[in-house]
């Protein structure tokens, strides 16, 4: 750890190898809780690199569990997180209006770091029960169109970092590895970054990680579309910056999409959505990053289209009754 931390120091970067070197060497506990402090600090001062992330990446999905579902066209869609936004679970609704719309859904995610509820809390909270099981999450997946793989049971590395970013309370590149650790490696991602610097860095991992992948950000740090500003997508085809009026849709305030105080307050918004008894604001903020993960499955589709089809999703009730469908085979 000597020579890697001597190299941050003088100012240089550090090697896809060396961090995969030293991502098996954390799993291995061959490094106390100070050094590694001292290297995710060194680097979240400078600004992690492409490089440094991807190395991260390969020793984390070594180390973890590999889950072989090539047979399948997927899409994941999830946040960053971190953008201390607390809104509520809008990635993980917004996945059950994609799959109610036909598409394939392999939601990869964990309980909260920056809300009061992340995917984990208000799946557990109806229920539902976690497993590695890969004919278990095979069967979800054809039965209902979405499986869900909860971070902690795959990404076993995680867990020997955990102590020290709890203890740092900063945001590290840690923060950022959860999204591309998906277990079983989907073809397609839609992932929120939560500012500027993070939808580079995405959208270059992406290219170099060879995946269908679509990565978005709001100009007003939301890690997904908010439709409280405008937003910028950068997929492996273009970069466009729209606003709310161009998915046909209403700006809305930020007070329209807060998660509330509690774990409660927020899986009471989610489902309120699925149920069609939600405000038109949190309505509508689903719709637009469903509508987003569709366009990233189905690139002949016009962005006016996949609005269309996940209105439609949530409408007919076919988002609502692909979430009562996974909840009862998964409870």
């Amino acid at each position: 750890m000597k020579k890697y931390l001597l190299q941050l120091i003088e100012g240089n970067t550090l090697t896809q190898a060396d961090t995969h070197e030293i991502m098996l060497n954390i799993v291995e506990e061959k490094y106390n809780v100070q050094q590694i402090a001292a290297l995710l600090m060194a680097m979240q001062t400078r600004g992690v690199t492409v490089d440094e992330l991807l190395g991260f990446r390969q020793g984390l999905l070594e180390t973890g569990k590999y889950l072989d579902f090539s047979e399948y066209n997927t899409l994941d869609i999830v946040g960053t997180g971190g953008d201390g936004k607390n809104t509520f679970n809008i990635s993980t609704c917004s996945a059950f209006v994609i799959a109610g719309a036909g598409y394939k859904v392999t939601k990869h995610g964990n309980g909260g770091s920056s809300s009061v509820s992340g995917a984990s809390n208000v799946l557990q909270g109806h229920g539902v029960k976690f497993t590695d099981d890969i004919d278990h999450l095979k069967r979800s997946l054809e039965e209902t169109g979405i499986c869900y793989f909860h971070a902690p049971l795959f990404a076993y590395g995680m867990k020997f970092v955990g102590p020290t970013r709890k203890a740092l309370t900063i945001p590290t590149c840690f923060n950022l590895l959860g999204p591309l650790v998906n277990p079983c490696h989907p073809k397609n991602s839609l992932h929120g970054a939560a500012n500027q610097s993070q939808l580079r860095l995405y959208t270059n991992l992406h290219q170099r990680i060879g995946d269908n992948f679509g990565v978005i950000t709001s100009y007003d740090g939301y890690d997904e579309i908010s439709l409280t500003s405008g937003f910028k997508i950068c997929t492996n085809d273009f970069e466009k910056v729209l606003t709310p009026v161009d998915l046909g849709l209403k700006y809305v305030k930020q007070s329209d999409i807060y998660g509330g105080e509690t774990a409660e307050e927020a899986q009471k918004i989610f489902d309120s959505v699925l149920e069609g008894t939600s405000t038109e604001a949190q309505k509508n903020v689903i719709i637009a990053n469903a509508a987003c993960g569709i366009s990233i499955m189905d690139k002949n589709m016009s962005m006016a289209d996949s609005v269309a089809m996940a209105r439609e999703s949530l409408d007919s009730g076919k988002a609502l009754q692909t979430f009562q469908k996974f909840v009862e085979l998964n409870s």
